[in-house]
């Protein structure tokens, strides 16, 4: 397929905008990553031409042991098809299996304005100061580049990211304008797509931070991981830090106010009504709730996970056929961005 720069970019399938977005296999994911990120993708299949991606490359920033990223790509996939991706609907693949990603990362990384890096959040929290600084692997500072070639590759849309993602698909956007306008039309600039529903879930031992994987990998009882059996998820939310009220009286404090969110996000339900429909209970009746409400949305997504991942060898043809169906796409732009370098 050739593609000149300046030339018009290869349409979605059918008159759906194209999405993408990714998933590092480092650890078991949690369910502020359900109710954030794979309940909408599943349920929004039909409304987006869909790509959808194991960024194991990403991964290895955090320098993880290898039989950990290779047995995570596996479990991540079984997860993607168990909360409902569908092959035949989205593109799922491993970022590494398209060579075209970390081509075109190094591309963009000689783009990109060394201050525009340093000055990103997630660096800048990682890198620390001083010899910590010295340290910190390059790939966390260019980490950004890449998840931009991640992005660009597919003429992305819009990316469903969340709200604190929010300044990696910025920098994506004035990356792929400062390439336009050094080297012509070469890449589509790309939307955030952030929904306020279960967007955000925060940790169950300190609710004023975002429910993260690396946390959890540390502390068990910071997050609700999406394959934690019933009597696990019993004890971790009972133990889910609330404040010194003995029932839900407004205004709450940050923890009661993160159980209320997940209760809502599950049940589809407005923070008001909620509110309302909790304000007077105890602190043990609302985490009973949650507690269920969790369990009940959590076992049939762990059910089919076990059916899946029990099928290797299923699992890797999704994947090789979905790293098949993402080259054909990913070629093309590597292909237009070379052209525009001088390259080809």
């Amino acid at each position: 397929m050739s593609i000149a720069p300046g030339s018009d970019f290869p349409p979605p399938r059918g008159d759906r905008p194209r999405v993408l977005s990714g998933i590092q296999p480092t650890f078991q994911l949690h369910l502020g990553n359900y109710l954030g990120a794979l309940r909408h993708w599943a349920s929004e299949q039909h409304s987006y031409d869909n790509f959808f991606c194991i960024v194991d490359l990403h991964a290895l920033t955090v320098v993880p042991d290898p039989e950990l990223v290779r047995s995570s790509v596996l479990e991540l996939a079984a997860l993607y098809l168990a909360c409902g991706l569908d092959p035949g609907r989205s593109v799922i693949f491993v970022q590494s299996q398209v060579p075209a990603h970390a081509q075109l990362g190094w591309i963009l990384e000689c783009h990109t304005p060394l201050g525009w890096l340093e000055r990103m959040t997630q660096f800048r929290s990682k890198a620390g100061t001083g010899r910590e600084r010295e340290r910190v692997s390059a790939g966390v500072l260019t980490y950004p580049d890449l998840m931009a070639a991640d992005i660009l590759l597919y003429n992305a849309e819009f990316v469903p990211v969340g709200d604190d993602q929010r300044q990696h698909v910025e920098l994506c956007r004035d990356i792929a304008q400062r390439v336009n306008t050094l080297r012509g039309e070469v890449f589509r600039i790309p939307e955030p797509l952030i929904r306020a529903t279960g967007a955000r879930v925060m940790g169950l031992d300190d609710p004023t931070t975002k429910m993260s994987k690396s946390t959890a990998l540390v502390k068990p009882a910071h997050a609700i991981l999406m394959l934690d059996p019933p009597d696990v998820v019993r004890r971790k939310i009972s133990r889910a830090t609330t404040d010194a009220n003995p029932a839900v009286v407004e205004p709450v404090g940050a923890g009661v106010a993160n159980l209320l969110d997940i209760h809502a996000a599950i049940r589809g339900d407005s923070r008001a009504d909620t509110v309302a429909r909790f304000t007077g209970v105890s602190y043990g009746g609302l985490k009973q709730a949650v507690t269920d409400a969790i369990n009940e949305v959590l076992e049939p997504v762990q059910a089919r996970y076990r059916h899946w991942r029990a099928d290797e060898a299923v699992l890797r043809t999704v994947l090789a056929d979905g790293a098949e169906r993402a080259g054909v796409v990913a070629d093309a732009t590597l292909l237009r961005a070379q052209r525009a370098m001088g390259l080809r």
